[in-house]
């Protein structure tokens, strides 16, 4: 892998907490005016600017992304953020209950994600990625890290502890209760360049449409400049790598409005005719080739054997989604479908206890989550994963570190 230190915009250490917002593609409009409220340091003004016009302004407006420019000058002007004095990488460490996972902040190259060395599970939405896109053009910044992921390394791992026995440059715990703290890495910063160049590869975890607007913006200001070296800094994107065997997936629920024209007793009768189903005394499975169903204020517990040796295939979510909901309920693609919701498992299964039992949907189903090898092995065939297969969490925190783009 190819990495390099940066210049980082960065807060003043006591502006962090206030500064540090959720990923933009985790709210919507409603819930970051929430979560800014009040709150003129915080980093959604920049990464979410529609939130400070009129609800008339289309999210894709021109005004738009001018009021996140001036959202990010502001930071700037007010000193809340502030330009690191030389190229450095980071620590990033995350709590989250008794979950913990600590990364390296760093910028990526945009070749590496060309060539698959930076390889990918998901498939991206045009104008997802043409949002990101002008966003990062606009800004002339990666306003977010990608969340990346590889294979451990023992002398990675002994570098990023080593790091952590000095004091940080940030440590607060957000109102979601999750802890960041944040360490500059001092001194020399070729062995860390080194020791990642021995990492082969690396995976996109978290924020495919980030990664491709990275990539995308890359190309342009290629194009744009004549007197294009590769050596300039839009050649890079911020990201933060965190060992594989650190990773937490939570599982990613699935809601289906209706039962296709079945009464519940005929599902049921459908349901077993393709799994074993038994009644549940839980919500939650007990591990892989298990879903939970709940239906007519009942837990089920549906379970299969092996039914694909492929390595999509054998996912609980394809097997459900081969064999129940698009034959049954009539789920022909749950990227378009409307009839089909997700919840991700940071919301818990009274969700889906709660959706059902409101007669917002008919059915819910439980998931046992993806595991990360799961995750990288699909990448490794070049394959994509199904829709909603992975939550990761905790998520990573915009504006603790900028990446800019000259």
């Amino acid at each position: 892998m190819l990495v390099k230190p940066f210049a980082a915009l960065r807060p003043v250490p006591e502006k962090a907490a206030a500064l540090a917002a959720v990923p933009y593609d985790v709210v919507d409009t409603a819930e970051a005016r929430v979560l800014a409220a009040g709150n003129p340091d915080s980093f959604l003004h920049v990464s979410r600017p529609e939130i400070d016009l009129p609800d008339s302004v289309d999210v894709h407006d021109d005004a738009v992304y001018a009021q996140g420019v001036r959202a990010l000058k502001d930071l700037q002007a007010r000193g809340v953020l502030q330009r690191e004095a030389g190229e450095r990488l980071y620590v990033y460490r995350q709590i989250m209950g008794a979950h913990s996972q600590t990364g390296v902040v760093t910028c990526c190259h945009i070749e590496d994600y060309a060539n698959d060395i930076i390889r990918k599970h998901e498939k991206t939405r045009k104008d997802k990625e043409d949002d990101r896109t002008r966003h990062c053009l606009e800004l002339n910044a990666n306003s977010g890290p990608v969340f990346l992921t590889y294979r451990d390394s023992a002398a990675l791992d002994t570098r990023v502890a080593d790091v952590q026995q000095h004091a940080p440059l940030y440590d607060f715990t957000a109102v979601d209760g999750v802890r960041h703290t944040v360490w500059r890495v001092e001194g020399p910063t070729e062995g860390w360049v080194k020791a990642f160049g021995q990492v082969p590869l690396a995976y996109v975890a978290d924020g495919h449409h980030r990664a491709a607007a990275a990539f995308r913006t890359g190309q342009q200001r290629r194009a744009a400049n004549p007197a294009h070296t590769g050596n300039e800094e839009y050649n890079w994107f911020l990201a933060v790598l965190f060992p594989a065997t650190q990773l937490r997936i939570l599982p990613y629920n699935r809601c289906v409005a209706d039962l296709n024209g079945l009464t519940p007793a005929a599902f049921l009768e459908k349901v077993k005719a393709v799994f074993k189903a038994e009644p549940a005394d839980g919500a939650t499975p007990d591990g892989p080739r298990e879903v939970r169903m709940y239906l007519g204020r009942a837990w089920y517990k549906l379970t299969w054997d092996e039914r694909s040796s492929d390595p999509v295939g054998r996912l609980d979510v394809s097997v459900l989604q081969d064999w129940l909901l698009a034959p049954v309920l009539g789920i022909d693609d749950p990227r378009t479908n409307t009839r089909i919701s997700f919840v991700g498992g940071i919301r818990g299964t009274g969700e889906l206890t709660q959706r059902v039992d409101s007669g917002r949907d008919a059915v819910a189903f439980s998931m046992y989550p993806t595991t990360v090898e799961q995750m990288m092995d699909i990448a490794d065939a070049g394959q994509i994963m199904p829709p909603k297969s992975t939550w990761f969490e905790p998520k990573l925190r915009s504006g603790l570190l900028v990446h800019t783009l000259d």
